[in-house]
């Protein structure tokens, strides 16, 4: 199903958000007797319970947000002013805060921990903070999300991504990510052009405060996509890549055109950290979710911190790339395996 124009979602999808949020407060303690009851009978403890209680705050909280960026839009003058520093702060702490809310849930809810074992990068506080390309292995429920709350709340950077356009049916992640410096892109067979055009502009933009958060996989693992990678490796006519992707046990082969780009325009100074995570490939698909809730997962997260000044030239970012994947790969596959 197509993304439906920006107006249809403005007058009809965002108020029905609104509306369900509503009538679902109104009937809380039917539902949650209802969900409790069911869950009597459904393996797993309280799963169904659970799973509407944090469904319910997660619609709460976009409910509140649209709301309160509803507020904004008039006061910046029915928009008029909605890009202004002022409202882009006003935006960013919106956005941390709905971050801090559902993140916070989903750990309490699904017994979720997250272990940093890396230092982590500098705060927007720190007086020699720079800007910083963040390029993430993507795999599992919510890690983008978990990254992105990681960056605005943990260490006060302002996030900046691509992403697919279909997240746009999200009525919060719509208004929100479109009044800040964010791009959706379709993600059709065309739409490579798309992708590093919206890369190259985002890079070229940042400030010292700023993190942009790229997945130079491109899409969660999985085997299809991994000999589809490969097969199209051997096509363009890349067999030593190809050969290297086969190697990679945990990770799709990184796809090296939007890194490179977004190092040739982001500012001179920035840094890159690379980031590893490892404890949710299990939940990959929604009948994975389903069995596996509550989670009871402890999240391990790695970071490779590249200062500015050690990035390699242009013609040896591709071999770079590929090297610190497999690091990657090789460090979650000790996790994955209890030796890492």
């Amino acid at each position: 199903m197509g993304l439906p124009p920006k107006w249809l979602r403005r007058v009809l999808i965002d108020p029905a958000v609104t509306l369900a949020v509503l009538l679902a407060a109104v009937s809380l303690p039917l539902w949650a007797i209802g969900a409790a009851f069911v869950s009597r009978y459904v393996p797993g403890k309280w799963r169904i319970l659970r799973l509407a209680w944090f469904l319910f705050l997660y619609v709460a909280v976009e409910a509140l947000a649209m709301i309160l960026m509803f507020g904004l839009w008039i006061g910046s003058g029915l928009g008029w002013k909605i890009r202004s520093p002022g409202f882009q702060t006003a935006h960013y702490w919106l956005l941390g805060w709905m971050l801090r809310l559902i993140i916070g849930s989903a750990k309490r809810t699904f017994k979720l921990t997250i272990d940093i074992q890396s230092p982590p990068p500098v705060t927007a506080d720190d007086a020699d903070r720079r800007p910083i390309l963040v390029l993430s292995r993507h795999a599992g429920p919510g890690d983008s999300m978990l990254l992105v709350d990681a960056l605005a709340n943990g260490y006060l950077r302002r996030p900046r991504i691509v992403l697919k356009d279909f997240l746009q049916w999200d009525p919060a992640v719509d208004v929100i990510l479109n009044r800040l410096p964010s791009s959706f892109v379709n993600t059709g067979k065309n739409a490579g052009g798309s992708v590093v055009d919206a890369i190259a502009e985002l890079a070229r933009t940042m400030s010292t405060d700023d993190a942009f958060v790229i997945f130079p996989e491109g899409g969660n693992y999985t085997e299809g996509r991994r000999e589809r990678a490969i097969k199209m490796l051997i096509e363009i006519g890349r067999p030593d890549l190809a050969e290297r992707a086969r190697d990679l046990k945990m990770t799709l082969p990184p796809k090296p055109k939007g890194v490179m780009t977004a190092l040739s325009t982001a500012p001179a100074n920035s840094d890159v950290f690379f980031v590893g995570h490892a404890g949710l490939e299990a939940f990959i698909t929604a009948r994975d979710i389903w069995r596996g809730m509550p989670m009871d997962t402890s999240v391990a997260v790695r970071t490779w911190h590249y200062p500015a000044e050690t990035i390699p030239a242009p013609e040896g970012q591709e071999t770079w790339l590929y090297d610190t994947w497999e690091e990657i790969d090789t460090w979650i596959e000790g996790k994955m395996e209890g030796t890492g």
